[in-house]
């Protein structure tokens, strides 16, 4: 570790759960962040600043003005550029050692298998089922661990899907691929400015943990906020035996 690192990095150094060793598993670690908008960005700035080596980050989206009331890593003068190479820039303006991976693409199962591969946390930070349902089935089949987060109006959730753990479930024994959901929108419903902040500053913690093995992470855990009254209530959720993602096959 560089003097420069020492420097930087010097607040984690002193966290007895972190130290130098625990930053330098941040500094080796690859992180794949689905989604460039709300949560995605307080989730790669906070990854990037806090070292993590290489970000990869897919989007096919581009900034629009309605996105700057809440995605903080874009700025009015980046309106119309693709999301994921504002996000490269604002990373790079905090830590230029961190190298970030632009994916302007839509997560598709044939991209989720090639980049789920070589991430050693995924973080989910989109906003449809669909892609849910695909990110959380490459991360079954490649046995990476999935930050899961969802924020809309006033109400967010967090959890962490794990299964290198026997007890974890998947996204699909919590939300099966064949219930019905309404698939609700920002665009259409709003969203608090402030709760995609708290969400997404949540994921990258637990991202974070992940990595260097600092705490206890929200594995099995489903944490929901009521942003009206800033209440957490949790929920344990069990593993699924019949789960048609992660269940034994009969």
């Amino acid at each position: 570790m560089q003097d420069e690192d020492l420097l930087r990095y010097s607040r984690h150094l002193l966290l007895n759960e972190v130290g130098v060793e625990g930053q330098q598993r941040i500094s080796g670690a690859h992180a794949l962040v689905i989604g460039a908008g709300g949560l995605g960005s307080p989730v790669a700035l906070y990854l990037g600043s806090a070292g993590v080596g290489h970000l990869t980050v897919v989007d096919d989206d581009t900034v629009d003005l309605t996105n700057l009331q809440r995605q903080i890593a874009h700025t009015t003068d980046r309106v119309g550029s693709s999301k994921v190479t504002s996000i490269q820039l604002a990373v790079a303006a905090i830590n230029p050692n961190v190298r970030v991976t632009a994916v302007q693409k839509r997560a598709d199962a044939v991209l989720l298998d090639e980049w789920v591969a070589q991430a050693d946390v995924v973080l989910d930070c989109c906003d449809n089922f669909a892609t849910r349902h695909a990110i959380n089935a490459a991360c079954v089949a490649h046995k990476k661990p999935l930050v899961s987060g969802a924020a809309i109006r006033f109400d967010g959730q967090i959890t962490v899907y794990d299964s290198r753990d026997s007890a974890s479930p998947c996204y699909a024994c919590v939300f099966p691929p064949d219930a019905t959901f309404e698939e609700t929108r920002c665009a259409t419903m709003g969203v608090f400015a402030p709760l995609v902040g708290i969400i997404g500053t949540m994921q990258a913690a637990e991202a974070l943990k992940l990595i260097c093995g600092a705490g206890r992470p929200l594995t099995g855990r489903l944490l929901m906020l009521d942003g009206r009254a800033m209440e957490f209530t949790e929920v344990r959720v069990s593993r699924n035996p019949g789960c048609p993602v992660c269940g034994v096959p009969a």
